[in-house]
């Protein structure tokens, strides 16, 4: 059965964006970007939720034409040709070889880990990720803490679920900055 690996990244005191909504603040060094490619290698799909589709959506497609980046550059044709899914009651459909699951969530979802084919990265999504493990559907948890306080705007979890352990598999740092926590749900989730 596919997995699904949710990957973010936060600040260090636990945000995924700014007091205003802001992204900017993720450094992408060349080891954390050479990461991120590893991951999207071993997976086969891409997962978002609407907001974060959006914003995905509107970057990616033409990243070439806003960024000379050497990440944003690597990512961004890998980004076009991977099948995503976007989990949304609102949309309708979606370009760029995406799917729309509209209806219950713990379905589509065990549905999709069915299917055949490699991992699932779910990127980013606070709401989405915080349902999804409410639902025991995540089976990775990576997490990259960068080097930043930001004071407010969205938690990693926001409205978290029930209390739930997660054993630690691996620990690593990117370009002396950035700080990978890779987790798996614990056996007993309870913890």
């Amino acid at each position: 059965m596919r997995e699904i690996v949710y990957f973010v990244h936060t600040s260090l005191d636990g945000y995924i964006e700014g007091p205003a909504g802001e992204f900017d603040w993720p450094v992408m060094g060349p080891e954390l970007s050479a990461y991120s490619r590893e991951l999207t290698d071993r997976s086969d799909t891409f997962a978002y939720g609407r907001r974060v589709w959006e914003m995905m959506a509107a970057y990616w497609p033409e990243a070439e034409s806003h960024s000379d980046h050497p990440h944003d550059l690597a990512f961004a044709p890998v980004w076009r040709k991977t099948p995503k899914v976007v989990f949304s009651r609102t949309l309708e459909k979606a370009d760029w070889n995406t799917r729309v699951l509209g209806g219950d969530l713990a379905t589509e979802t065990a549905a999709l880990k069915r299917e055949p084919g490699g991992d699932i990265v779910l990127m980013g999504g606070a709401e989405l990720a915080t349902a999804l493990t409410g639902l025991g559907l995540i089976d990775e948890y990576l997490i990259v803490v960068h080097p930043v306080v930001l004071g407010g705007g969205k938690h990693a979890f926001p409205g978290s679920p029930d209390r739930f352990g997660l054993e630690l598999t691996e620990s690593r740092v990117f370009d002396g900055k950035a700080v990978l926590l890779r987790y798996r749900r614990a056996v007993n989730a309870g913890s």
